[in-house]
């Protein structure tokens, strides 16, 4: 089963890193999957998307990623003997990626299992602008709440690691008590997304939706700029049978 999950990511890994889909370039984005309950499969630092295979991950137990969290103001190199320490097989040479720790907490969250981290040009754009705040605070259209949830988690610009993770668990947690489910998009400022999905084919999809909101959204500002749904529209259209079912179609329940 565990071969057949990183067969899965693998794939979902090369797809993300298609150049033509300007999700990435070079040695960008980081991509996970859970294992198993005790362990999961996360990116080796340096690899490419375009063209990692099963060799550029590294399986990592949760629960000794996780722990850096709890171990105060790690420097770097701390941070780096905590991720080597973290490794199923001690011999494998490659060394996970410092965003792993991100990749633990987005995959402890119920149902997801696998996760994909990129930096899409549409993306960034509204990230490093001095709107970014105004510019996610409402949903455009029907389909991005579907697959992307009913709205992402923000996160501002925090020092790559376990700064950003520990910002990243605040988040959740707020996320979580305000909307009552994990969401299916987290936004980095001046950094990236992060799709949280059920299914490697789910962070595909969620990660096309967000891309195409983004372009959307930055075609909204040329002509006075973005037209939300109301909230009522919005959370109808989150909780409409028809638009559960689609979900279900698609893997993402």
């Amino acid at each position: 089963m565990s071969n057949n999950i990183l067969a899965q990511l693998v794939t979902m890994s090369n797809n993300l890193g298609d150049p033509a889909l300007d999700y990435v370039i070079l040695g960008e984005g980081n991509t996970s999957a859970r294992a198993n309950a005790d362990t999961f499969w996360a990116k080796a630092s340096g690899a490419e998307l375009r063209t990692i295979k099963a060799i550029g991950f590294v399986q990592v137990r949760f629960d000794r990623v996780l722990a850096l969290l709890d171990e105060g103001d790690l420097n770097d190199d701390a941070i780096k003997e905590g991720l080597e320490a973290a490794k199923v097989d001690p011999a494998v040479t490659a060394r996970p990626s410092v965003e792993t720790v991100l990749h633990a907490l987005a995959l402890k969250l119920e149902g997801v299992n696998f996760v994909g981290h990129t930096h899409p040009t549409a993306v960034n754009a509204l990230l490093c602008s001095q709107k970014v705040e105004e510019a996610i605070a409402g949903r455009l259209f029907p389909d991005e709440i579907v697959y992307c949830g009913p709205a992402p988690v923000y996160i501002p610009y925090t020092d790559p690691g376990v700064p950003l993770a520990w910002a990243m668990r605040q988040a959740l947690a707020d996320y979580q008590a305000e909307h009552g489910q994990p969401p299916k998009v987290i936004l980095m400022q001046n950094h990236g997304l992060l799709a949280l999905g059920k299914t490697a084919l789910e962070v595909e999809n969620i990660t096309a939706m967000y891309t195409k909101a983004a372009r959307v959204l930055l075609g909204t500002y040329a002509l006075g700029g973005p037209h939300f749904l109301s909230p009522v529209a919005a959370a109808r259209i989150h909780t409409r049978p028809d638009e559960q079912y689609r979900r279900k179609k698609w893997g993402s329940q």
